[in-house]
């Protein structure tokens, strides 16, 4: 039948297109932005910087510049703070990230010695201005530790244990070390009674001197003497080995 192929495909498209709307299993189409799919845990965009309790005091980075020297883009910039004496304190007073250079690596997580950088799962970071509104200061970095259990949250009680065994390792090294050791015992003053001392026993007499001559070396025997060897005779010159008389 001719044009039996293209009905067949009709049907189908036909078929779909109103299962799309009847099966649930063909309702795929998220209604983005008043629906969204749940993200994974392992979900990561850009970083932040996470903070216990105090949001400027409590920030866990101590501005060690680490992330700053790791990353492949160069899109960190950490500014130490210090005080009016010029001494360095242990938190940053800048600490800004391009995001329009930030590659999502997360490379400076991994290198933070203090768990004090983690990676964000925000993605709506669309911005009318690209320079200025696409650096991030410190004030938009900084997260509370809450939020950090809320997009991640294994990875947060892993963090906090162990935090919690290394604070409490800490402190108990510390306590040791401030602990006096034991004074060492005084000597006693107890009077002692010189009748209980043992009396020391007589020194043993010096022996005698020997009045015996010193023992003389026993004589040389017969076998022990070696004879003296005899004189060789010089052997006869032969006549014709003489020498003749002069004419």
């Amino acid at each position: 039948m001719l044009g039996k192929g293209l009905l067949k495909g009709l049907s189908e498209t036909a078929r779909n297109f109103v299962g799309s709307y009847t099966d649930e299993k063909r309702l795929v189409t998220v209604q983005y932005p008043e629906e969204r799919l749940p993200l994974k845990e392992n979900t990561r965009n850009f970083p932040f910087l996470v903070f216990d309790g105090d949001p400027v005091k409590g920030l866990r980075c101590v501005a060690c510049k680490i992330c700053e020297k790791e990353c492949p883009p160069q899109c960190i910039y950490i500014v130490l703070e210090r005080d009016e004496k010029g001494k360095p304190q242990k938190h940053p007073r800048i600490f800004d990230i391009d995001i329009s250079v930030c590659m999502s690596c997360q490379i400076c997580v991994e290198v933070c010695p203090f768990d004090a950088i983690k990676m964000d799962q925000v993605y709506e970071l669309s911005r009318f201005d690209r320079f200025d509104d696409l650096l991030l200061k410190k004030r938009d970095l900084a997260k509370s530790n809450d939020y950090y259990h809320s997009i991640h949250p294994a990875e947060a009680t892993e963090v906090d244990d162990r935090l919690t065994a290394e604070k409490a390792k800490a402190e108990a090294a510390k306590a040791k070390a401030a602990t006096p050791a034991p004074a060492a015992s005084a000597p006693s003053t107890k009077s002692v009674d010189p009748a209980a001392i043992p009396a020391k026993t007589a020194a043993a007499p010096a022996p005698a001197p020997s009045t015996s001559a010193p023992p003389q070396p026993a004589p040389a025997t017969a076998a022990s003497v070696i004879p003296p060897p005899k004189p060789v005779a010089p052997a006869p010159i032969p006549p014709e080995n003489l020498p003749k008389p002069s004419p």
